[in-house]
């Protein structure tokens, strides 16, 4: 997504990414508006042209940091040190303007590949996320177990694999079943 209040940006840059790798390209002509449309399209980058008809380029741009995408936040040239040395912190990457389009795409290149790479590390966390509460409902259903039929931890952790296995459901679901009917 490419937000910068000025139509030209939009059709330099748009121009410049490769179709083939970065389509569709949204743009929004405000914070506000990208802000409406973020929360609906899907947005692997985000090119924020600061300064903002509504709202400062850098803080808008520190808004979106803690998504999984990349964002890159274009300045003017006097602005650049102070600005990228308070936006590095949260992961932006942050060039002056004008630059060449050879460096601008470089930096492109490498959001591509760091919002990649944020994609794989969310679903890899998601995963294990998932399993830590397959855990911990397995655990709550041996506990109850334990409690309300007196059963040893060992003998509580058999059943409940048995339970699986004969009704054919995952471990958390059978542990979610005991979990209703001992709770």
């Amino acid at each position: 997504m490419i937000v910068s209040e000025s139509k030209s940006f939009h059709e330099n840059i748009s121009s410049i990414l490769p179709k083939s790798e970065f389509f569709p390209v949204f743009h929004a002509y405000s914070g506000g508006e990208a802000r409406r449309l973020l929360l609906e399209l899907p947005a692997d980058i985000l090119i924020v042209d600061s300064p903002l008809p509504d709202e400062h380029g850098a803080m808008f741009a520190e808004s979106f940091a803690d998504m999984n995408i990349g964002i890159l936040l274009l300045v003017k040239s006097e602005l650049y040190d102070e600005t990228a040395s308070k936006t590095e912190e949260s992961g932006i990457v942050t060039l002056p303007k004008p630059n060449s389009p050879e460096l601008f795409f470089a930096a492109i290149r490498m959001l591509a590949a760091l919002s990649f790479r944020l994609q794989k590390m969310e679903t890899k966390n998601r995963t294990l996320q998932e399993k830590m509460q397959d855990i911990r409902t397995v655990n709550r259903a041996k506990w109850l177990l334990i409690e309300k039929l007196k059963m040893s931890e060992s003998d509580a952790h058999r059943h409940i694999e048995k339970l699986a296995m004969d009704s054919r459901l995952s471990k958390r679901e059978a542990a979610e079943e005991i979990i209703e009917r001992y709770s």
